[in-house]
């Protein structure tokens, strides 16, 4: 009997903590960010999906020049779009080229080079709309001297993002006198707080400032441009090449009118071609408000050594709410973020002898925290989410997938469901691309707008992975649910992606298959259009999207089309050659031209962000996996690229090669301290790389289709000591 109670007990204490929870609260902040000097590249954030602000070492946005070619001081909202007034009468058919294929001419919207009128146009449709730097407000503090502060002035700085409350808490001194500030921002409220404690606000030698930037129309918006003609001084504009945009921009003529409320109230409203928007501002204590400049404005506190603000962006036509105050926006923070660290999942690797462990986590961590405050609103993020602007700010769907797929993987479904609605708001208008180019159902976008427009794009109007991506998203929702609701919710999209993959696919009579191509650029974007055909990783997407319509369609006792099954019959099967899977069938040359080593590896996709499908052979993908592995152009790849190598690595039960995938030394896989991931001076932070990263974690510790075993995508050797929680498994 003894005998049989010490195994109980034996059995019951391994039980305990099989189901120990973890504790998020430590894992959480054990990797709060430290800054202890000026740092261009660790810039804090707080925010709440819809809006961000950017801070430096201040806690507000004290010295945007000093970081405007690091990760910049930037303040923006989903919502703050302006376009310029097309006064030259620019239409959008200028940007459209006609393109043999499928024996029928079909028109795409591209980069037109001549006649001058349509390259204006294109450039003019590319540039509007493009997102707004809404506003810079940081300290405009006096030494004893009376010149202002500079950089090089700040010391003593201990600086840290408490991740658990999202509050930025700063500390620094001027000349041997300490400044505090918190920094926090409304959760459902596109609202900041500051708190201020220091004696220099007593001696009137600290104020606030609130600046209003010219937008560059350029590339890349930095918030830095403060005259209407200002040369803008950063190599990451420059990529727009040559300018047109003085052939339209005309006299920028945008007012910010000042209205003093009362005591502790004041309001700038900011009018510009296409929207209005107002800055409200509310503060405890003594202070007056004043015009110091064209769009520059001076908060003079008094009697005090501490002040309380709040500052709010709103359109303004819908600025009806009261401004919440400094306590009300810390609270919502704090509520905020303690809910969204307790819900969805977790993982803890404490206890690992791997010694990059802690620094996966720090990542993950971060990573997180990141994609919360600008990838969870209801717009497709743009790459560079609510910081500054790349590509004018403009979403690319086909990263979309990147942005959003791990938060339902991560139990958190409600934060891509919130950027779905805008698919339907676009609806109409991928059904028109579809209808002017002769195929059927939707034809998604893929560098868009608010407003589901396209943008000439050589590349882009022939990029097709990101057609199949509604699906994704549709079917991880209604794993998340297994909700009839979510069926009849999305169905009807979902049937229009499917309608236009079997429209588009080809059926070639010679070869007796149905073919993608030519006139397709596959995710790896190194081929030429019009010569490329069959690409594998797109193959094997339009296999899996079919079948899961198909499924959709018996789930809801709905008859299947004739199309949709012809197709799934007859795709052409994945190219193969020398026992590898080519990069697209019209590529023999894929692993021998050094061109097309480079880019994404996108075949790993085929398994890896894809699960296996009919047309894969798992020896022939593992050949392959090892010729990328070993003979790829790593250095000239992108931040996603090292998820979805650790993805397709971990389905191929290589759970070491995923963890050396997640670390590979190369530049573009580089987390800086803030969590944000690196890319080049032009491109100094990527989402894409965070949301990858959350995606390959969460299909390592959850699984996948198939899997049984706890963490399939970690080593077993014992060196990774991993606790999970949480997570939904992947397809």
């Amino acid at each position: 009997m003894k005998k049989y109670s010490i195994i109980y007990i034996l059995l019951f204490s391994v039980g305990m903590i099989a189901q120990e929870k973890i504790d998020r609260k430590a894992v959480v902040t054990r990797h709060d960010v430290k800054i202890t000097q000026v740092d261009t590249l660790a810039s804090l954030s707080v925010g709440n999906g819809t809006f961000a602000y950017t801070a430096d070492v201040t806690g507000m946005q004290t010295f945007p020049e000093k970081y405007q070619r690091g990760i910049p001081l930037g303040t923006q909202a989903e919502w703050g779009w302006d376009s310029y007034k097309n006064v030259n009468g620019y239409k959008f058919s200028e940007t459209l080229k006609e393109v043999d294929q499928y024996g029928r001419k079909v028109s795409y919207s591209t980069q037109i080079k001549e006649p001058a009128h349509k390259k204006e146009a294109v450039e003019w449709f590319r540039q509007n709309p493009h997102l707004l730097q809404l506003g810079n407000i940081g300290f405009e503090i006096t030494k004893k001297d009376g010149s202002l502060v500079q950089p090089d002035d700040i010391k003593a700085i201990n600086q840290k993002l408490n991740l658990w409350t999202g509050k930025i808490e700063s500390y620094f001194e001027i000349e041997g006198t300490s400044v505090k500030v918190i920094t926090a921002c409304d959760q459902k409220k596109d609202a900041l707080g500051f708190k201020v404690e220091s004696d220099l606000i007593k001696q009137g030698r600290l104020k606030i400032r609130v600046r209003i930037p010219f937008p560059t129309g350029l590339w890349g918006d930095m918030g830095t441009k403060w005259e209407e003609k200002q040369e803008v001084n950063n190599s990451a504009v420059a990529i727009a090449g040559t300018d047109m945009g003085e052939k339209w921009r005309g006299k920028q003529d945008y007012k910010s009118n000042l209205k003093i409320k009362n005591k502790s109230e004041a309001t700038i409203t900011h009018l510009m071609d296409s929207i209005s928007y107002d800055i409200n501002l509310k503060w405890k204590g003594t202070a007056s408000v004043k015009e110091k400049a064209k769009h520059y404005f001076l908060l003079e506190p008094s009697n005090s050594s501490s002040l309380e603000l709040s500052c709010s962006f709103i359109q303004t036509e819908k600025n009806k709410e009261s401004i919440p105050d400094f306590t009300a926006i810390e609270k919502s923070s704090i509520a905020g973020w303690e809910k969204f660290w307790t819900s969805g999942a977790a993982v803890d690797f404490a206890g690992s002898t791997d010694k990059r462990a802690n620094e996966l986590e720090r990542r993950i961590v971060l990573s997180q925290y990141l994609t919360k405050i600008q990838c969870a609103g209801s717009l497709p993020p743009q790459e560079t989410g609510l910081t500054y602007n790349s590509w004018y700010g403009k979403p690319h769907l086909e990263m979309h997938w990147w942005h959003g797929v791990h938060f339902p993987l991560w139990n958190r479904p409600e934060y891509l469901e919130n950027t779905l609605g805008w698919y339907q708001n676009a609806f109409d208008k991928a059904k028109k691309i579809a209808q002017r180019q002769g195929f059927e159902g939707a034809r998604w976008q893929k560098m868009t707008d608010p407003d589901g427009n396209e943008s000439p794009s050589s590349v882009g109007a022939f990029l097709i992975w990101q057609q199949p991506h509604f699906i994704t998203y549709a079917e991880l929702l209604y794993e998340s649910s297994k909700s009839e609701t979510t069926l009849k919710k999305y169905s009807e999209r979902v049937f229009a992606t499917a309608d236009f993959m079997a429209s588009f696919a080809f059926y070639d009579k010679e070869k007796k298959r149905f073919m993608l191509g030519p006139g397709v650029i596959p995710a790896q974007e190194r081929f030429v259009a019009m010569q490329t055909f069959n690409p594998t990783y797109e193959l094997a997407y339009w296999n899996w999207a079919l079948k899961t319509a198909i499924a959709w369609k018996k789930k809801m006792n709905q008859a299947v089309p004739e199309k949709w099954e012809a197709v799934l019959r007859d795709l052409s099967p994945l190219p193969v050659q020398n026992d590898v899977y080519l990069a697209a069938e019209s590529a023999p040359d894929s692993y021998t031209n050094p061109e097309f080593k480079t880019d994404h590896p996108s075949v790993l996709g085929t398994f890896g962000m894809l699960p296996e499908t009919s047309l894969l052979d798992k020896k022939i993908m593992k050949n392959t996996f090892d010729l990328i592995w070993d003979t790829w152009s790593w250095q000239k790849t992108w931040g996603w690229d090292f998820p979805m190598t650790a993805m397709s690595a971990a389905r191929l039960g290589l759970p070491e090669k995923a963890i050396d995938a997640l670390f590979m030394n190369v530049t573009t896989n580089t987390y800086l301290k803030n969590g944000h991931n690196y890319q080049s001076e032009r491109l100094t932070l990527y989402l894409p790389g965070n949301g990858g990263l959350l995606t390959a974690i969460a299909m390592m510790c959850g699984g996948w289709e198939g899997t049984t075993e706890a963490n399939p995508g970690f080593p077993k050797d014992g060196s990774w000591k991993v606790k999970s929680e949480g997570f939904q498994k992947m397809f």
